[in-house]
């Protein structure tokens, strides 16, 4: 185990969480400037892409963090069949779900129940597609709907907040079904599809467009909310969520509704990117 790893399992990572949430969010002006250019710098962000390009402008650094693109930024692919990323970052993997068992790295896999925290929501996906994408902090934040899709349940599934960096994937067992995370469960045209915000260290800061923010405050047992009958319904590509800081976000399909593109461990991706074809089911 290397000294990187072995701090995580050691550091307080929710006491470093509610430090780094308030210090992202201080306005005075020196220190978040300071933020902001060191990340601008050591990750070479394009702000040329942003709606606000002067990334001095932002009243902290959450909302620099955070921040919108220009509209001609981003495009969806435009052919309707396209499963579509949901955010900007590199593939981690993606690929079969086998009988339940989702690839997380090499020597590494979780279920599917573990991840969406019971049986009974895996189901679905026992022989499923899935796609983890990697956000690091270079990438715009916003995750946008793979496909469209109308709302049943949220699921906060308390847990560590372990770094989701590579070099934590790879040597941390289950690591995706141990972080704190946001489930979201969706009825779409093709089926049920679940888009899973997972949470990482240093502030597991998860909003949604629908409820605003919704960690912090931190779990501490399964919180479950159903949307049925309330008709929340979003278009493919539209805005779902945002990371409030570096993250991961997991798609799963059932068995049969799409069928993947030869996507590579570690290939960059951009929302609206085609990622697969949908099946008619």
């Amino acid at each position: 185990m290397t000294f990187k790893v072995f701090l995580q399992y050691i550091l307080p990572h929710r006491a470093l969480s509610r430090v780094v949430y308030w210090a992202t969010r201080w306005t005075f002006a020196p220190w978040k400037n300071f933020l902001i250019g060191l990340i601008v710098k050591r990750y070479q962000v394009n702000m040329t892409e942003a709606a606000q390009p002067d990334p001095f402008a932002y009243p902290h650094f959450n909302a620099f963090f955070t921040r919108k693109l220009r509209p001609d930024a981003r495009q969806a692919d435009t052919a309707p069949s396209a499963l579509i990323s949901p955010a900007d970052g590199r593939i981690s993997q993606a690929g079969p779900i086998v009988d339940g068992r989702i690839f997380q790295a090499k020597g590494q896999e979780y279920t599917a129940a573990e991840l969406l925290g019971d049986d009974e929501s895996a189901a679905p996906y026992r022989r499923g597609r899935f796609v983890t994408i990697y956000l690091s902090p270079r990438d715009y934040h916003r995750v946008h709907m793979p496909l469209r899709g109308t709302l049943k349940e949220t699921v906060h599934i308390p847990g560590r907040i372990f770094s989701v960096a590579p070099f934590a994937v790879e040597a941390i067992p289950r690591l995706f079904a141990r972080n704190e995370r946001l489930v979201c469960h969706f009825d779409g045209e093709h089926g049920p599809f679940a888009v899973v915000m997972v949470g990482a260290i240093l502030v597991s800061s998860v909003a949604t467009v629908w409820d605003g923010l919704v960690i912090p405050p931190y779990a501490s047992s399964i919180r479950r909310k159903s949307f049925e009958g309330q008709n929340v319904t979003l278009e493919r590509f539209g805005e779902m969520a945002r990371f409030n800081m570096g993250s991961t976000v997991i798609v799963l399909l059932p068995e049969g509704v799409a069928e993947l593109d030869a996507l590579t461990s570690q290939q960059s991706i951009k929302v609206g990117q085609r990622l697969g074809e949908l099946r008619h089911t």
